[in-house]
């Protein structure tokens, strides 16, 4: 199993907390940006820094991304695709996608693009707070807790 970090915006707590956990389970973690990344010194982690473009980083985690790897986005159309290739999905704010959940996310996401599309504000998502980061480390150690 490896982890994989869709890394063009994951937040600078949420990064700490993964690093922390490869460190602690000495998991392979991959951090995917088209930029550069700053990992600490580590033997299991690494940035990839791809080129400049639409949907390069996620099109590479996809390529990658095994079967029962865990990927860490919150882009709801890379985590379809690497549900469908079995791996696992966890959002930067904790929220674990499944086979049953992803169709109804794609779902709610394209009808929010639709309504943007149209003029709606919507705002975007509240800031992330304590509960968020709580929930993500608990779901991470969840997640982590069953490799042998």
């Amino acid at each position: 199993m490896k982890i994989w970090v869709d890394a063009d915006a994951i937040p600078a707590v949420i990064k700490d907390i993964i690093c922390r956990a490869a460190e602690r389970k000495q998991i392979e973690t991959i951090f995917v940006a088209n930029q550069f990344i700053r990992t600490p010194p580590s033997k299991v982690i690494r940035s990839m820094q791809v080129s400049s473009g639409f949907d390069v980083a996620d099109d590479e985690i996809v390529k990658r991304v095994e079967p029962l790897d865990l990927v860490i986005t919150s882009d709801i159309p890379l985590a379809d695709e690497v549900i469908t290739k079995g791996g696992q999905v966890l959002s930067s704010r904790g929220e674990l996608m499944t086979k049953e959940n992803i169709k109804q996310r794609l779902n709610i996401r394209d009808f929010m693009d639709t309504m943007r599309a149209s003029g709606e504000q919507s705002g975007g998502p509240p800031p992330m707070n304590q509960a968020d980061r709580q929930q993500f480390a608990n779901h991470l150690d969840r997640i982590l807790a069953k490799i042998k």
